[in-house]
């Protein structure tokens, strides 16, 4: 970093402050220079606009907002560090003794604290150095220590230049992917998944080793040659990048998928590495075949008592990486393991699971399947809401209940959390029907609120057309019991083919 300032001896304050000739002067200043590849570019300047600022609003209105974000979670951390000093000398200067306080402040900023620069040519010694000084602050994460050692590594290659635009290029297009699938360290840890399985780190299909080593670890001392290749890795990681962009806009199920367990990413990861990203189109056979094999292990992993680690999970998808990163290996064997796996559990022993199910990833499924079913279109929206049928709560429960067939208050509560009675809206609709009659959800023109019928979602719109005839349409006990069974029907049906 650097302070630059191109005209010093032009203006100098005075104290009274002239916000026209003190904002000419500070826009002419490069407080700092920030060339670090782990800040986002359009972060590297944050700081700068506001040092240069002459206003609150000025910063506030100058300064980054993050896409997606909402209140003070939307600014970055350069704000919120500024926002909090501000805040308090504005609280300091409201208080009968806040001028002399102000003052000390100054005082004591400008003639205690020290700025020291420390530069050293020993990457090893350097990242000790931060450690121990940044003891009290946040530690540094495992991308932060792999990206200062290929940039290290990039320079005594003479190609330090290419790589912090690569490296820059990847974070952003890691950013670019709305619904935080991907991380930095997560696309280093599929990179991993994959290196280790290729290089028969992870043992054979008949004896898998299924123990991860820890990300820093791997790629600092177990396999440093990912660190001698830079511009190699980070093509690898912006192509593999680039692919998850299209699968998670192209292929819905993915955004089901994810719904259920995110370690299905590590695994699926292996098997994007058969390709370009110029070969992803939508509705590929062999994306969509692979992406079904992983939902129907996992749905199974949502419903029966043993957990991820179990060997009919973790260690059979550690055996399948090893075919799933080959690319002489056909789509069709990888799905016949997969259809013969899923054979250690019966319909029947899952059936009750489903019908007993009160949480909410099967909701997601079941609306998509229904879609597929009815060759309707189905796309999870960022703003996708569940909604109760019956609603869970309002001034009207009692009567709904009433009118539901649910005299006792624990079969509603048993009832109200059925899968048959849960289905997807978006949120605006969904905060507008909220916990209305069935017959006002059904009939959206009461009080010009949103309804099913103005919704995407095909479950909601089949409610509407199936209604849509009756004077006064109720939503009973027996509706949420076949809707319930139906669904674990159509999901049972998926799992078994």
């Amino acid at each position: 970093m650097s302070i630059i300032c191109t005209n010093p001896d032009s203006y100098c304050f005075s104290e009274n402050p002239n916000d026209l000739k003190d904002h000419d002067f500070m826009k002419d200043i490069a407080f700092i220079d920030n060339k670090s590849i782990n800040e986002p570019e359009e972060n590297r300047v944050e700081l700068n606009k506001i040092l240069s600022a002459i206003s609150y609003d000025e910063v506030k209105n100058n300064v980054r907002k993050i896409k997606y974000k909402k209140k003070e979670n939307k600014y970055t951390n350069f704000f919120k560090n500024f926002d909090f000093f501000y805040q308090k000398l504005l609280d300091l200067c409201s208080k009968p003794s806040g001028s002399s306080e102000l003052l000390q402040f100054a005082e004591t900023v400008l003639g205690k604290c020290e700025l020291i620069v420390i530069k050293s040519w020993m990457q090893e010694e350097a990242i000790a150095m931060f450690n121990s000084l940044n003891s009290d602050g946040l530690p540094l994460n495992d991308c932060d220590i792999i990206a200062a050692k290929l940039y290290a590594v990039s320079e005594n290659k003479g190609c330090s230049d290419e790589f912090g635009q690569k490296w820059q290029e990847l974070d952003q297009l890691i950013t670019s992917i709305d619904n935080n699938v991907l991380t930095m360290d997560s696309i280093l840890m599929q990179q991993m998944y994959y290196t280790r399985t290729k290089n028969k780190e992870t043992g054979t299909y008949e004896k898998p080793n299924i123990t991860t080593p820890g990300l820093r670890r791997y790629y600092t001392e177990i396999n440093k040659d990912l660190l001698s290749v830079p511009l190699e890795l980070c093509n690898g990681l912006i192509n593999l990048t680039m692919i998850w962009k299209k699968i998670l806009k192209d292929y819905p199920l993915m955004s089901v998928l994810l719904k259920f367990n995110e370690n299905s990413k590590f695994f699926l990861a292996s098997y994007f590495f058969r390709f370009k990203e110029a070969d992803i189109s939508p509705n590929m056979p062999e994306i969509i075949t692979i992406l079904e094999c992983f939902l129907r292990l996992f749905v199974i992993l949502e419903l029966v008592e043993t957990g991820y680690s179990n060997t009919n999970f973790k260690t059979f998808l550690f055996k399948e990486e090893i075919k799933l990163i080959d690319p002489e290996v056909d789509v069709s064997e990888i799905s016949a393991h997969f259809d013969k796996h899923i054979q250690n559990w019966k319909k029947e022993e899952l059936k009750p699971a489903i019908t007993a199910y009160n949480r909410n990833s099967l909701v997601i499924l079941n609306e998509y399947l229904f879609a597929k079913e009815n060759g309707k279109d189905f796309k999870l929206e960022a703003n996708y809401e569940i909604e109760h049928i019956m609603p869970q709560s309002g001034r009207n429960l009692d009567m709904i209940r009433k009118d539901a067939g649910l005299n006792r208050k624990e079969e509603f509560e048993d009832f109200v959390n059925k899968l048959g009675n849960k289905i997807i809206l978006e949120r605006k609709i969904n905060e507008s029907v909220g916990n209305d009659w069935f017959r006002s959800k059904i009939n959206n023109t009461v009080r010009q609120k949103q309804g099913y019928k103005d919704s995407n979602y095909p479950i909601a719109t089949s409610l509407v057309e199936k209604y849509k005839n009756d004077e006064k349409p109720y939503w009973r006990k027996e509706d949420i019991e076949n809707a319930t069974l139906k669904a674990a029907d159509r999901i049972l049906n998926f799992i078994f083919g």
